[in-house]
């Protein structure tokens, strides 16, 4: 009874905020994406203008070509950015969604 009742307060306090459920699980899922700090400036990098792998690893100085590969896969994954091939390389650039969280913690760090 107890696990009922919490859902259905959760979901009238989501209904509340003019919200659904869905979309905030949404935005929860979009958080989870850049809670690590490298992914976050990876998101930031990629506001600035698409790079390739080996740009990425350049600008973040001390991240392995696998791990900038991996924290790519992981924010592609949650549709936040998308690859572009050119000749051998794969050019990552923002989606839409990666686009407005990118312009969020712009506005939240200053």
């Amino acid at each position: 009874m107890a696990a009922t009742t919490t859902r259905s307060s959760r979901s009238s306090k989501a209904a509340a905020s003019g919200r659904s459920l869905a979309e905030i699980r949404r935005v929860a899922e979009l958080l989870k994406q850049v809670s690590d700090p490298t992914r976050l400036q990876v998101l930031m990098l990629l506001s600035e203008k698409e790079r390739n792998v080996s740009e990425l690893c350049a600008d973040l100085g001390t991240q392995s070509q696998p791990a900038v590969s991996h924290h790519l896969a992981l924010l592609r994954h949650g549709r936040l950015i998308e690859p572009r091939r050119s000749g051998k390389h794969n050019f990552y650039a923002l989606t839409e969604a990666g686009r407005e969280l990118a312009d969020v913690v712009v506005s939240v760090v200053g």
